[in-house]
């Protein structure tokens, strides 16, 4: 009865699993990898983190140094612009000022001349007053040249039907009284208001900005 209560014992601890020699080489190397990856991560984390870092206090540098960069590009431009626009707003007011009709017969109108020669005349001044200010439209506002040359345009008109209704060989004094009489009998005159607004426009541009 003993011998058989023992094999029996042998036989269930023959059951149970054993450790193979490989089982323990893989538990070991794992363990060991392990601690190979934390002690590896101890150093390369910190270094990453400081590298980063590094990076960003670069970043923040050059993106800095770039703003301070377009400032002072903005800051020369302006140096260089101002007086050039100041010119230009100058140069559009002073030419509204030598196409209103008062100033622009006075300096065209000679004695002796007709209806239809003082007509062309003026259409000629006009126009060669606007194509020598032409490129002042680079330096001021969309709406500020568009009330030049709607002004010359508006003159244009009015001297061109004022003679009309007139005999050609006629007087030239006829054709000012008939455009200076038009032009006063307007409530607001078109060179003007265009005037008014250009220095409206120059003043809140300009002026306050310098105040």
């Amino acid at each position: 009865m003993e011998k058989r209560s023992f094999s029996k014992k042998l036989t269930a601890n023959d059951k149970k699993p054993k450790a193979t020699k490989s089982t323990l080489n893989y538990q070991f190397l794992t363990h060991n990898f392990m601690d190979n990856l934390l002690e590896i991560l101890k150093y390369t984390v910190p270094a990453i983190v400081a590298v980063a870092g590094s990076i960003l206090v670069v970043k923040a540098f050059i993106d800095k140094e770039t703003s301070i960069q377009k400032h002072e590009y903005v800051l020369r431009n302006q140096k260089i612009m101002t007086p050039v626009i100041l010119q230009a707003y100058e140069r559009v007011i002073m030419f509204l000022e030598r196409i209103s009709p008062a100033n622009l017969i006075s300096r065209v109108q000679e004695p002796g001349m007709t209806v239809h020669q003082l007509q062309l005349t003026m259409l000629k001044q006009i126009r060669a007053e606007y194509e020598h200010n032409i490129s002042q439209q680079i330096y001021v506002t969309g709406e500020t040249w568009e009330l030049v040359r709607s002004s010359k345009e508006s003159l244009i008109r009015l001297v061109n039907v004022a003679a009309g209704d007139m005999d050609k060989n006629a007087a030239a004094f006829d054709l000012t009284k008939a455009i200076l009489d038009v032009y006063l009998k307007v409530e607001n005159p078109p060179i003007e208001v265009a005037i008014t607004k250009i220095k409206n426009e120059f003043y809140n541009n300009f002026v306050q900005d310098m105040q």
